[in-house]
């Protein structure tokens, strides 16, 4: 164990920018999970991230000489912010160069802090690269935002608070890794003072940066990585937080991007608040050691590391968060195609919440629907579904695990079909309740046939349904009297114009 790191934590100057984030019980996921999971607040800091520890206590022991030339960084976003600030309070010029696939909250961020931001590259590595020239160029210091003693002492720090916050046992400290620098000041303190606390990092599948790392016992650089949880989007470790994490980190697990969504909606659940993506890698890494340990009643922490979130990525997060979760179930089943089955697919599936079905009449005697389902136990209930279908004879494949059905498929089934006679097309408002499509499907039980039908669940009180029935002409008035006597609200948009150009 290095002494000389633990001094550095210990006398690291942070406090003039930082503040002592609070360590909260998760209620709602701790119930869940069968254990105290809490959560290490770095979201509450001013810049919503923990970065300004590191950043702050850098530029702080900086000589005046090079305080007066100014100081430049690389960042994907939340080093930038702390970098901005301690620049800020210290009175000196900062540069800051993020790749431009930055989210806009961040760039803005670090403008509003009075640092100028130059937009490089598509990834963290080609900031990082053109930071240096600008370096050679100005002669400015470069505040490496993980590879270096002060900076990963700053975020050590957090390692102090937890221990000093949590006085009982800790069983696991999960940790988010990027470049490492956390994960390294925080697996030297804590293992230093509490050894039998198991220290993990947690990556994104699609970033396994530490992970192969440790693996090959040595820093690599991979070829490419994800960049949904932006914040961690590092293609190489550092080579002195690779030898920090090597002498004290346990473990390093892996998470999907469904398993960050859904730990994103637990955070949400239990603190009202939403973590950006690599903030909430943690409480991923938190239910997949636990899923996989069958442990409980034990104390577990993990680091909300930051809540730089874009707005517009919830409808993503949303979309997958259930997914995630394993709470819903995606299948493709195929029925015979012709008046009725449909009726007698929905009665196969009985009153399991439906979220999704997407479906569009196509000539031939088969019929492919796009069905989610949601589910309480996960894969044990979604592998009943399944069974229960198939001894009905329904041919079923399951996409829950299948990143194009989820990402691309789900939104392209269907489209024109010339084929289909008399067909109307009308838009409802279903209250969201089990026997809802039953309930119609029964009021329009005269022998028409559905020839589309779109639904998606979006947590409203009423769901969003098109429908198309192809209803001859002699019927119409029934199909109207119907609809009246169901009492959905609908509107006919068979005169549409995008249904002509697109569907019809």
């Amino acid at each position: 164990m290095d002494n000389g790191y633990i001094e550095k934590i210990l006398g690291a100057r942070v406090y003039d920018v930082a503040t002592e984030s609070s360590l909260d019980l998760a209620p709602s996921l701790s119930k869940r999970v069968d254990n105290l999971v809490y959560l290490k607040r770095e979201d509450q800091q001013p810049i919503f991230s923990f970065k300004l520890r590191g950043a702050y206590n850098k530029i702080f022991h900086l000589s005046a000489a090079e305080k007066a030339k100014g100081v430049i960084a690389a960042s994907a976003g939340n080093h930038a912010q702390g970098v901005a600030l301690a620049a800020q309070r210290l009175g000196i010029k900062a540069v800051i160069v993020m790749p431009v696939t930055t989210p806009r909250i961040k760039i803005d961020a670090v403008r509003a802090l009075g640092a100028r931001t130059v937009l490089h590259g598509d990834a963290y590595d080609d900031a990082f690269a053109h930071a240096q020239e600008l370096v050679g160029e100005r002669g400015m210091t470069f505040i490496h935002p993980y590879d270096d003693p002060d900076v990963i002492a700053g975020q050590g720090t957090i390692g102090v608070e937890i221990a000093r916050q949590h006085p009982d046992e800790i069983a696991a400290v999960f940790v988010p890794v990027g470049g490492g620098g956390l994960l390294a000041g925080v697996a030297t303190y804590l293992k230093y003072l509490r050894p039998d606390t198991k220290i993990i990092g947690v990556e994104p599948q699609d970033a396994p940066t530490m992970y192969e790392a440790l693996a090959a016992g040595r820093p690599v650089t991979l070829e490419r990585v994800g960049i949904f949880a932006d914040g961690v989007a590092v293609r190489r470790v550092g080579k002195e937080t690779f030898r920090l994490a090597k002498e004290s980190v346990d473990e390093i697990l892996l998470v999907t991007t469904d398993e960050i969504c859904a730990a994103i909606k637990d955070i949400f659940d239990d603190t009202r608040t939403m973590a950006e993506p690599a903030g909430a890698l943690a409480v991923a890494g938190v239910k997949k050691y636990l899923a996989r340990e069958k442990l409980s009643g034990q104390h577990l922490v993990a680091i909300n590391s930051g809540a730089n979130f874009n707005f517009d990525r919830l409808r993503h997060v949303a979309e997958r968060a259930e997914l995630g979760e394993r709470r819903e179930a995606v299948f493709a089943v195929t029925i015979p195609e012709r008046p009725g089955s449909f009726r007698a697919f929905c009665r196969a599936l009985g009153r399991r919440g439906v979220t999704e079905f997407n479906y569009r009449y196509a000539p031939g005697s088969d019929a492919h629907i796009f069905v989610g389902v949601r589910i309480a136990d996960g894969d044990t209930e979604k592998e009943k579904i399944i069974a229960a279908l198939r001894n009905k004879d329904y041919p079923v494949l399951d996409m829950t695990d299948n990143e194009m059905a989820k990402l691309h498929v789900r939104h392209m089934v269907g489209g024109r079909s010339p084929d289909v006679e008399n067909e109307l097309l009308y838009r409802f408002e279903f209250p969201e309740r089990p026997g809802a499509l039953l309930q119609f499907l029964d009021a329009m039980n005269y022998g028409w046939n559905i020839s589309l039908f779109h639904y998606r669940n979006h947590g409203a009180a009423y769901g969003r349904v098109l429908v198309g029935m192809q209803v001859p002409d002699g019927d119409r008035k029934r199909l109207r009297g119907s609809l009246r006597a169901l009492g959905y609200r609908y509107w006919d948009e068979t005169a549409n114009p995008v249904y002509k150009l697109f569907l019809g």
